[in-house]
């Protein structure tokens, strides 16, 4: 089940608020604590709340820190996509709305309201924002003025759209004519053929009409009379220049009239129609020019029974009534009836029935980068462990210790001289506190004889003196393992600046492999644009044979569930099914018959090639009836020379980045980096390295 929606509209004014209301109507009728977040609002002066924000959770009394119910203006957002840090807003609105999901059984999240020109780039953040939260989304557009052709048009190009990156659980269309409704409905369902629910929902004048209380802010005006009812709508308007027995004449219901401010005869006229049974009642009085009426006018209005709102604005009268005309009214907290007309219209138009178990039974299956990153970190922060860091001198190894430090997430060992360490970061500028982590130069540690006679002890038998064994300590892999090894450290990463046969040499020898292993693997976290794949072994096995292959298969698996991914295991092969045939395949068929064997719980496929195993049409179309092709999550090579070439290719001609090697099988966990590994690389491999120690 989904624990949020993210509602979404492709145009402004589309009547986007009627839906979020509803939707929270409908979600507090299924459980008691639903959250409400806003990604990017609009830019406010100093002191000001979100009108969206303050409406839902004032009327529906959400226990809410208000700070925590967005995470950026739409100017901050801006700047820092400017700067080029659009990741980086996509991280903190994960962080902001995972606080949320952690408070609240489900939240509800409402996406930008398009009221600038680049309605592009809105589009495209509100898309990535969704896709990154992996929810669902209700697209809401708006059919007001519009001929069913363009509705069609617009609201098609929308579901195609998101349809590519996110699933959609339903299609709104607000504000639609009511004679327009069945004939669009149909038209929507036979473009858009799919499941998705659509539904319509017809314009609603009262909810289009503005208040008293939005044309003062509007005009920036003052009130002099009627602050009680600023809520009166107007349904319509009039300007009284004409003479009172004329203008009277053309007064409708909830009409505003706009009038200068010297006109008393307008004025007094207006208010005795509204307070006689034979005129229709008015909403408002705006008196424009800036104009006040004399004290004695205002003292006879002061003592009348009945008084509807005046305020009184600057700008001429023409001028003043343009600017009316234009306003877009909105739904804001301390308009009870709007809020109560707009979560009727909803509730009488939506299958909220149907929406709610559509919302039950969902299911996603994007797993974005951003967010397996952002689960990385929430585990390793949950349960921090230490790790250590044998090339303390390298600058990329610096660079990740300061981002580590700065978030908090493992206590670090560096090893290394501790001046020298010093003159790199001065040199290349890092800001890293050196007093918040370990720094160790191996033969000046007070552990250092001790790890000699340890290392002596364990490898004797294979002739190793004491002097042998003083010199091996004094090289950093050597040093760093022996420290896993006596608990002084959880983990250890290296590489950046060491062949692999250097960082594992020294774990194979004394850390060792777990009991039910019998050789030690690799895979790498392959963070594709929408999704995790998990590739093994690109790293350390050679040519492994088929029992090595089923159990490299059955590790990475082991792996990939551990780190939160569904495993579907693709064993590759230069054929798919049945039809291959020599020795190759033969033996990805027989590691495939393995893994079945030795744990058949394991969604598993075998020989499939690559292309069916990723891309679904492929897969449907050479193995139909599998549950592992066009969806698989861990591919399996045959080689190392296939599977490290590959994890290459894809990383360079798709950007993605490769967290690995990630190393299977030892009693602790050691791993270990490629030598053009980046900072970001190094950070990602400790994050996990943290994540593999609490297992153990």
């Amino acid at each position: 089940m989904s624990k949020g929606i993210y509602v979404a509209t492709i145009e402004a004014n589309s009547g986007k608020s009627v839906v979020v209301l509803g939707l929270m109507r409908m979600l507090l009728g299924k459980t008691a604590k639903v959250g409400y977040f806003r990604p990017i609002i609009e830019d406010l002066e100093a002191g000001e709340m979100d009108n969206h924000i303050n409406t839902v959770i004032s009327h529906f009394e959400i226990d809410i820190n208000y700070k925590n119910t967005y995470a950026y203006t739409r100017n901050e957002v801006l700047d820092l996509y400017n700067q080029g840090k659009s990741g980086e807003v996509i991280d903190h609105i994960i962080k902001k709305y995972k606080y949320l999901e952690s408070r609240f059984d489900f939240v509800l999240v409402e996406g930008t309201d398009f009221s600038h020109e680049n309605s592009s780039l809105e589009l495209d953040i509100n898309i990535l924002i969704s896709k990154n939260l992996g929810l669902p989304v209700i697209i809401v557009s708006q059919g007001d003025k519009k001929d069913i052709k363009s509705i069609v048009d617009s609201v098609q190009l929308a579901y195609d759209t998101y349809k590519e990156e996110v699933d959609v659980l339903s299609i709104m269309t607000n504000k639609v004519a009511v004679d327009q409704i069945d004939v669009l409905k149909e038209k929507l369902k036979k473009r858009i053929k799919t499941d998705t629910d659509i539904t319509v929902i017809p314009k609603i004048k009262s909810l289009a009409n503005p208040t008293i209380k939005e044309i003062v802010k509007n005009l920036k005006g003052t009130i002099l009379f009627g602050k009680d009812m600023i809520n009166n709508q107007s349904e319509n308007f009039s300007v009284g220049a004409m003479q009172l027995p004329n203008y009277i004449t053309h007064l409708k219901d909830n009409a505003l009239v706009i009038t200068p401010g010297d006109r008393a005869d307008i004025i007094l006229g207006a208010l005795q129609a509204h307070i006689s049974k034979n005129y229709p009642k008015i909403s408002g009085i705006v008196l424009t020019g800036g104009l006040i009426p004399e004290e004695s006018i205002l003292k006879l209005i002061e003592g009348l029974s009945s008084v509807v709102p005046i305020i009184s604005v600057k700008g001429g009268t023409f001028s003043v009534t343009n600017t009316i005309g234009k306003i877009k009214s909105r739904i804001y907290a301390d308009n009870i009836e709007k809020i109560e007309i707009s979560i009727a219209t909803f509730e009488k138009h939506v299958d909220t029935d149907k929406l709610s178990n559509d919302l039950i039974t969902f299911q996603s299956d994007i797993f974005t980068p951003r967010m397996f990153q952002y689960n990385l970190l929430q585990r390793a922060l949950n349960n921090k462990k230490h790790i250590v860091l044998p090339e303390g001198t390298d600058e990329r190894v610096l660079r990740a210790a300061a981002r580590l430090i700065d978030a908090q997430v493992v206590e670090l060992t560096l090893i290394g001289d501790k001046d020298t360490i010093k003159e790199q970061l001065i040199k290349h500028d890092i800001q890293l506190d050196t007093k918040k982590l370990n720094i160790v130069s191996p033969t000046k540690s007070p552990y250092f004889d001790d790890y000699v006679n340890t290392l002596y002890e364990l490898r004797k038998h294979k002739n190793v003196n004491l002097e042998m064994a003083r010199d091996m300590i004094a090289d950093v892999s050597y040093f760093g393992t022996m420290m896993i090894y006596k608990g002084h450290a959880d983990g250890m990463v290296s590489g950046a600046a060491h062949t692999t046969q250097h960082t594992l040499r020294p774990a194979l020898q004394f850390i060792k492999t777990k009991p039910d292993v019998n050789i030690v693997s690799s895979v790498f976290f392959m963070c594709l644009e929408d999704r995790i794949s998990v590739f093994g072994d690109c790293a350390i096995n050679p040519n492994p044979n088929a029992e090595q292959l089923a159990e490299i298969a059955i590790s990475s698996a082991a792996t990939t569930k551990n780190f939160g991914i569904e495993p579907k295991v693709a064993m590759l092969s230069y054929s798919s099914g049945a039809s291959g045939k020599g020795a190759d395949v033969e033996k990805v068929r027989a590691a495939t018959e393995l893994v079945k064997q030795l744990a058949p719980n394991i969604k598993i496929e075998g020989p499939i090639q690559y292309d069916a195993a990723v891309d679904m049409r492929i897969g449907k179309s050479k193995l139909p009836d599998s549950e592992v092709a066009g969806r698989a999550s861990v591919l399996i090579f045959p080689d190392l020379n296939t599977g490290n070439n590959t994890y290459k290719a894809v990383q360079r001609e798709t950007g993605a980045l490769a967290i690995g090697p990630v190393l299977q099988g030892l009693n602790k966990p050691v791993n270990d980096l490629s030598r053009g590994c980046t900072a970001d690389d190094i950070y990602s491999t400790v994050i996990i390295t943290a994540i593999q120690a609490q297992d153990l």
